[in-house]
This record gives structure tokens, sequence and C-alpha cells, in this order.
């Protein structure tokens, strides 16, 4: 079972993007270029088949093919911790078990998805994909997408009983994540804590957060590096000026109109990186289409004045 606390979790770990070529596969020349792009940076770890990785999309071979190349590509320099994200809580260990198998850090699971579940339910899937190997195991707190919110007191309890190690906290509930970030301070601190917020970061680490897993961090994993930095010197000042220009860098994701939101935000991102040339195609998996047309302009636009391009 993992330990109650991985001190090496902590700043800035982007969930990386999933270049693929026009057929759907793993466009590897394009992602080795993103993850050293990302470690370039300084980044302090990296997250792969997240949201922003489209793990929903992949099947288990291309799942278990981005693992293996960004535990190939990283080389040991930052952690690699990997979504497995699945139905029910067998099906999320099978997942993990090919993520030990492929070599990364730590796993990232969310509530059982499809079934209707209560707080008690939630609970004993988590144990139960905790004792599906002895890697550290991260809850991910995504109601927008598991429509249910992972509770307090839950989170805390399964934290100092060391079945899991941390919370990434994507819920933009920033009342929910300072009361997280007390109970867990009270309770010895047995969670590393991360906000998945891109434009509050600044505030997030103000209350005590351990680190950020920014979507927008695939665009400019330099800019979230530098707030990291001047918040740990507490340089708020410097940190807020930073966020500032990050959060102006985030407008890109409000430029497509009539667009689901995840082709939007995710579409903003690999457009963007590959205005940047980092990745080939922008292409997104079906039935996401990829962005095109006006909206690639104005994300261009938006790119130049964050001193991008």
């Amino acid at each position: 079972m993992p330990t109650s606390t991985t001190p090496t979790f902590s700043g800035v770990i982007p969930p990386v993007v999933t270049p693929l070529t026009a057929d759907g596969e793993l466009d590897r020349a394009s992602f080795e270029r993103v993850i050293t792009s990302q470690l370039d940076a300084g980044v302090h770890g990296l997250f792969v088949l997240g949201s922003s990785g489209e793990v929903a999309y992949l099947d288990d071979a291309r799942r278990t093919q981005v693992m293996e190349a960004a535990v190939e590509i990283t080389a040991g320099r930052v952690p690699v911790m990997a979504g497995v994200i699945d139905l029910t809580t067998h099906r999320v260990a099978d997942q993990v078990r090919r993520a030990v198998d492929a070599g990364v850090d730590a796993v990232v699971a969310t509530a059982p998805l499809y079934i209707r579940t209560n707080d008690e339910e939630i609970e004993r899937h988590f144990r139960g994909v905790a004792a599906a190997s002895d890697l550290p195991l991260f809850a991910y707190d995504v109601p927008v997408c598991v429509h249910s919110k992972l509770d307090l007191g839950m989170l805390v309890r399964l934290g100092t009983e060391g079945v899991i190690a941390g919370v990434k906290d994507s819920s933009g509930d920033d009342v929910g994540f300072r009361r997280l970030v007390a109970a867990n301070r009270a309770a010895g601190s047995p969670l590393r804590l991360f906000t998945g917020h891109e434009v509050v970061v600044d505030g997030m680490l103000l209350l005590g957060a351990d680190g950020v897993v920014p979507g927008l961090g695939n665009v400019d994993p330099a800019g979230y590096v530098r707030l990291w930095d001047a918040a740990q010197a507490g340089d708020w000042t410097a940190a807020r000026d930073e966020q500032d220009r990050l959060a102006a860098l985030f407008e890109i994701v409000f430029q497509p109109r009539g667009y689901s939101g995840g082709a939007s935000g995710l579409g903003a991102f690999k457009t963007s990186l590959q205005l940047l040339g980092l990745i080939e195609s922008n292409v997104m998996t079906t039935p996401a289409p990829a962005l095109e047309g006006e909206v690639v302009d104005q994300i261009k636009v938006i790119l130049a004045e964050a001193g991008l391009l």
C-alpha cells in the first residue's frame, strides 16, 4: 500500500496532451517534443492520461503506448503520474496494473463513472484501487465529468490511513479546496494537494496547495514554473503578475464558438502547440473536431500578446 505522504510530488505537474496522427495513433515525435519542452521549462512532474491527455477516448493499447513513451522520454528526470480512469473498481484496477507494467511513478483515479454511487461506495472504490498496487494513488476530484464531488472527510481519512497519497482538485470549488487544505493541515498533512484551476494558482498556493496541474501548462510551462518559484520565495506580487499574464493567455479557450467545452479547451491547447511548432497536428479524437479557420488566427494573436510567438 502507498505511503501516507509523497514529498517528491509537488510543484508544477502539467497534464500532458496526447498528440495524434490523422488516423488517431500516438504521434511519438510530437509527444517527445512536448515532454522535452516541459522538462526544459523546469516542471516538477508530468501527468499523462488526464482529461487533457484525452484518456476517456483512448483504448488500452494507446494508453499503454502513452505511458511507456512518457516513462522512456522522461528517463527518471521527474516523476510521471498516469490517469487510470475507467467505469468501475475492477476496470480501474486493471488500468493500474497496466500502469505498473509501464513503469509510472503514481496513478490518478476518479470516482466510478456511469454507475450511480454514494460516498460509502466511492470510499470502497478508492480502497479497492489502492489495493491493486504499491504505487501512490491520487484521487481526482472532477465532478463535471463524474457527477459527484469527493467528500472532504473521506479524503482526509483515506490520506491518514495511507490509502491515497493526495488529491488533484479540478472541481472549480475554491471554497471546498480551502476547506480541504485546512482539514488536511489539521490532520498532520497526510495528503499532497494540487489545484487544477489555471487562473487562481497564486491564491491556491498562498492558502497552502502543494502544487498545480494546469492544462494551460502545456502551452506555457515556464510561466507556471516562474509563478511557483515566486510563491516559494514569498514574492506574491511577482506571483500575481505572472498569474495575471497566464490568465490573459487562458483566453485561448474562450475563442472557439459552437464547439463543446472539451473540444474548445483542449482544442485550444493543441492548436497552440501546433502554432508553437511542438506538435504536427491539432487533430482530436473522434468525435471531437479539430479547431480551424478564424479561431486559429484568434489564438495566434493571444499567443503573440503573451510573448510566446
